[in-house]
């Protein structure tokens, strides 16, 4: 039961990201269906996409946060030893954790104290609170997984490189490979 409910918390994100992104996909698409063919416009549906979309855009930067495949500005780490880039990274993280925890009690104190409960959308009368429910959560989680991240490298020692990064390493290395197979061939020859 245990390793049931870690492996949905370890996914959270993918999967509501993935229903998150169906759900505005296929709202534009009936509305895009309404208005060529049948002539009307269904008037909650941009409203609703646009806030679905940012769920999802909050939601993906945790995910991204869980993949260590944020954007981060990383060059001038090429430079530095490898126990300083290390450090540096640690550092990096720090102050990206520190920001988070700064968000995460301003948008909390906005979201709970400061906002108009009567503050709602335009279209759906939804209360506000709710789409802006989306801050806190999402920096929560993305805190929490800048510390597992950071878990998985400083203390377990695994290594956590971005799905993107790896795939390039793969591609010049297959690249190299091929390069030293051809010279080879050609020096036999």
């Amino acid at each position: 039961m245990i390793k049931i409910f870690a492996k949905i918390f370890d996914n959270l994100e993918s999967y509501i990201c993935r229903i998150l992104l169906l759900s505005f996909v296929t709202i534009l698409f009936a509305q895009i269906i309404s208005r060529e063919f049948f002539g009307f416009s269904i008037t909650w549906s941009e409203e609703l996409s646009v806030y679905l979309f940012v769920w999802f855009v909050f939601l993906g930067s945790s995910y991204a946060a869980k993949l260590s495949a944020h954007n981060r500005v990383t060059f001038q780490y090429k430079w530095l030893s490898p126990k300083m880039r290390t450090f540096s990274e640690l550092l990096s993280d720090i102050a990206w954790l520190g920001f988070n925890s700064y968000f995460i009690y301003i948008s909390y104190d906005f979201v709970f104290n400061r906002m108009n409960l009567f503050w709602k959308s335009q279209t759906l009368g939804i209360p506000m609170k709710y789409i802006y429910l989306i801050l806190p959560i999402a920096f929560t989680l993305m805190t929490i997984r800048i510390l597992q991240v950071n878990y998985l490298k400083f203390i377990k020692g695994e290594e956590v490189i971005d799905p993107e990064a790896k795939e390039m390493n793969e591609i010049i290395n297959s690249d190299t490979q091929d390069e030293s197979k051809a010279n080879t061939v050609e020096g036999k020859q």
